[in-house]
């Protein structure tokens, strides 16, 4: 018999294995993301108080083209750093939450490094 393999179930795996090594403070927040088919999103977390510090993704009123592509990635990881500069943020953890470190991830990543976040 043939097993199914779960690509999504494999994931939350890899990322539970990351967040029970990965946290964020207040000082050092989490740089999560999330990719779907559509768009991408990106947050920081403090993970002590439970509370999402600064937000981006390409549903944000700002932003335009299509939100599927590395551009797009670049352009929210690019975002978020000027958020998260207003916010006097300037170091942070990254959790790439079970993706593999190419392409859309690695473009947010690329884009958050160029505004200026320390990771």
């Amino acid at each position: 018999m043939k097993k199914i393999i779960d690509k999504k179930e494999n994931r939350i795996k890899r990322h539970k294995r990351v967040r029970a090594k990965v946290s964020g403070t207040s000082a050092c927040p989490r740089l999560n993301v999330f990719r779907s088919a559509k768009h991408i999103y990106a947050q920081l977390i403090d993970d002590v108080a439970g509370v999402t510090l600064c937000s981006a993704s390409t549903l944000d009123k700002g932003f335009e083209g299509f939100g599927g592509n590395a551009e797009a990635a670049k352009k929210v990881g690019l975002a978020l750093a000027e958020k998260a500069k207003a916010k006097g943020i300037a170091d942070v953890v990254f959790d790439r939450s079970g993706y593999v470190y190419h392409g859309r991830v690695a473009a947010l990543a690329d884009g958050a490094r160029e505004g200026g976040l320390n990771f």
